[in-house]
């Protein structure tokens, strides 16, 4: 079994031409990635600034998303943020190796 992280990848809230994404396109996003990784959690909203290769300047609104995959599996959700939402550079790292899941057992839920 391949080792899993915690990741974290940043999620455009506009397209490159200033259009803010529906919900549910995002949803569709989210959709495709609980199928590679089996789930997420969505943070805030956060402002994000940086320059493309070009020195053209963009200001943000990224969405900070967690997911809890292996590295191949960041790799694949990083190539579908890329094709999603059209964008020039897509950031993820990694948050944690030291991740704890427990389970807790079906008897102990009654």
């Amino acid at each position: 079994m391949t080792s899993k992280s915690l990741w974290e990848i940043l999620v455009p809230s506009h397209s490159n031409e200033g259009i803010e994404y529906q919900l549910e396109y995002h949803k569709e996003w989210d959709e495709k990635v609980r199928d590679i990784s089996g789930g997420l959690t969505i943070l805030r909203t956060a402002k994000g600034e940086w320059s493309n290769e070009e020195g053209r300047l963009f200001f943000d609104k990224m969405i900070p998303v967690r997911i809890y995959c292996s590295e191949p599996d960041i790799d694949r959700i990083i190539e579908l943020t890329f094709s999603h939402y059209h964008q020039e550079a897509v950031l993820a790292y990694q948050v944690s190796t030291n991740v704890k899941l427990v389970h807790r057992k079906a008897q102990d839920l009654k």
